[in-house]
C-alpha cells in the first residue's frame, strides 16, 4: 500500500489545469461499445479508474488506440461474447464502479448483460435499483444469480428493447446515463422524467447526438430518446473536471495562497463558486479561468436573518456532493461557523475523525451533518498519520495536510489515485512538499 508523506505550511503559487472530469469519461468510454466505428475520445483522465475501465473493455476485444496523451480511439467491432459471460468478467465488473456504465451498451447492442453489484469508494449504500428498473421498462428480463453475485438482464431470442415513458425514483446521474444509452438503440421512443441532467449528462448525449442518436431536452430533467437502428463513429472532448476545480479553490484557501485554475469551463462549475464564496474566499473570473487571491482571513457568510450558514449537497444545479468533504476542510480555517449536511451519502462524513485528531473543531451530529467551528488560521491543525477512507476524503485529508504543521503521512493513497491523476508532482510544482512513498 503506497502513501504520501506531506511536510504542511507551504504556501503555494502559480497555476494549475484541471484534468478531464473523471464521471464524465466513465460514460462517454462505455458509449463506444454502442457502435461497431472508431469512436475518439480526448480529455481523457489517465487515472486509475478510466485506465481500469479501458483495460475491462479491450478485455472484450474493444481495440484500443492511444494517440497521445488524454487521447484515445475505441473501436468495438469484435466483442468478445463468451467473455462478457464469463466469471471473470462478472468479478473484474464488480471491483470497478465505472463497469455499471457498459450495461446498456451492452444490453441494447447485444441483447443480454451482467449487472453485479459495482465496487467503489466505501461511502455507504448506493443503490441500482433505477438502472435495473429502466432496463426492465425497456423490455429487459432479469434473474438473480446468487453464486455471481449479480443480476443478468437479457431480451428473448430475436427481441430488441422497447421504448417507454419513465418516472425514475431518484435523479440518479449513473442511472440516467445507462438508461439513456440502452434507449438510443430501442424501437420507439423513450421518455425519461426525473433525469439527471448534470455537465456529465448533457455531453454524454451530444456525444450520442454525434453518434446518430436523437435526444431531445438536452439540459433539462426531461429526456426525449427517439431509437435508431444503430449509431456511427464520433469525436468528442471531456470537460475540465469540476471537483478537481473545487478542490484547487479549497488548497488554495487552506495555505492562504494565490492559485490561477486554468481552463476550468466556468459555464459548467454550476454553483461552485458561489459555494466557496460563502466561506469567504474571493474568486475572480478571469476569461475561463479562477483565479484565487491570497487572503489573511476568509469569514463564513451567515443567512440574512442571522443563523448559522448550512452547506448541503442536492442534484445538479444543485452542489454536488463530490466537493462537501473539500468545503468541510476549509472551513476548518475560516472564520465563523458552518453546517455541512451531506445527504446524498451516509457514511462520508466519517473521515471528520481524522481532522478532530489534527486538532479542527468538528461536531459530528450524525452521519449525514457536521457542524465545524473555524479556527481563522490562528491555530494550525497538527501533522497525523492516516488512511484514506475514498477518493473525496482522501483529497481533503491531503489538504489538510498541506497546511498543517509538521509532516503527515496518508496511506492507501490508491483510493486518490483512482480519482486524481498525478496529484502530488501537480500540486509540488505549485509549492507543495509531497513525497510517494
Amino acid at each position: 500500500m503506497s502513501s504520501f508523506v506531506i511536510e504542511g505550511g507551504h504556501r503555494l503559487s502559480g497555476a494549475i489545469r484541471p484534468q478531464g472530469a473523471k464521471n464524465e469519461a466513465l460514460e462517454v468510454i462505455s458509449a463506444v461499445l454502442l457502435t461497431h466505428e472508431d469512436v475518439t475520445i480526448s480529455n481523457v483522465p489517465e487515472i486509475l479508474d478510466v485506465r481500469n475501465l479501458i483495460l475491462l473493455l479491450e478485455g472484450m476485444g474493444v481495440k484500443v488506440t492511444r494517440l497521445e496523451k488524454g487521447k484515445y480511439v475505441f473501436r468495438a467491432d469484435d466483442i468478445d461474447a463468451e467473455y462478457v459471460e464469463s466469471e471473470d468478467f462478472v468479478r473484474k465488473c464488480a471491483s470497478l464502479r465505472g463497469s455499471v456504465m457498459v450495461v446498456g451498451p451492452l444490453l441494447a447492442r447485444f441483447g443480454k448483460a451482467w449487472f453485479p453489484k459495482p465496487g467503489g469508494d466505501k461511502i455507504g449504500r448506493r443503490r441500482v435499483d433505477t438502472h435495473i428498473t429502466g432496463m426492465i421498462n425497456l423490455g429487459a428480463e432479469l434473474q438473480c444469480d446468487g453464486l455471481r453475485k449479480a443480476f443478468y438482464l437479457h431480451l428473448p431470442q430475436g427481441r430488441r428493447l422497447k421504448g417507454k415513458y419513465m418516472l425514475l425514483d431518484e435523479a440518479s446521474v449513473t442511472g440516467t446515463a445507462n438508461i439513456l444509452m440502452a434507449a438510443c438503440l430501442s424501437d420507439g421512443v423513450t421518455t425519461i422524467y426525473n433525469a439527471a441532467c448534470e455537465p456529465y449528462i448533457q455531453q454524454l448525449c451530444r456525444l450520442l447526438v454525434r453518434m446518430g442518436a436523437k435526444i431531445d431536452g438536452i439540459g433539462s430533467n426531461l429526456l426525449t430518446v427517439t431509437g435508431v437502428d444503430g449509431l456511427h463513429g464520433a469525436e468528442h472532448e471531456i470537460l475540465p473536471d469540476m471537483i478537481e476545480v473545487g478542490s484547487f479553490i479549497g488548497m488554495a484557501a487552506m495555505n492562504r495562497s494565490s492559485v490561477t485554475i486554468k481552463d476550468v469551463s466556468y459555464g459548467d462549475l454550476g454553483i461552485i463558486p458561489d459555494a466557496f464564496r460563502r466561506l469567504g474566499i474571493n474568486l475572480e473570473q478571469r476569461g475561463d479561468d479562477i483565479f484565487v487571491p491570497e487572503q489573511d482571513s476568509y469569514v463564513i457568510e451567515s443567512f440574512l436573518d442571522g443563523s448559522i450558514m448550512t452547506i448541503a449537497d442536492a442534484p445538479w444545479p444543485g452542489l454536488t456532493p463530490d466537493l462537501l468533504s473539500v468545503m468541510l476542510v476549509v472551513a476548518t480555517q475560516c472564520r465563523g461557523s458552518v453546517l455541512i449536511h451531506q445527504k446524498m451519502f451516509e457514511s462520508r462524513l466519517f473521515f471528520v475523525d481524522r481532522l478532530i485528531d489534527m486538532g479542527a473543531q468538528i461536531i459530528l451530529c450524525d452521519p449525514h451533518r457536521a457542524v465545524v467551528i473555524g479556527h481563522d488560521h490562528n491555530f494550525r491543525l497538527k501533522a497525523n498519520n492516516m488512511l484514506s477512507p475514498d477518493i473525496r476524503a482522501g483529497i481533503a485529508l491531503l489538504i489538510a495536510a498541506m497546511s498543517a504543521n509538521g509532516t503527515s503521512v496518508i496511506g492507501n493513497i490508491e483510493q486518490i489515485d483512482r480519482g486524481y491523476e498525478d496529484i502530488d508532482l501537480r500540486l509540488n510544482a505549485l509549492g507543495a512538499s509531497i513525497t510517494r512513498q
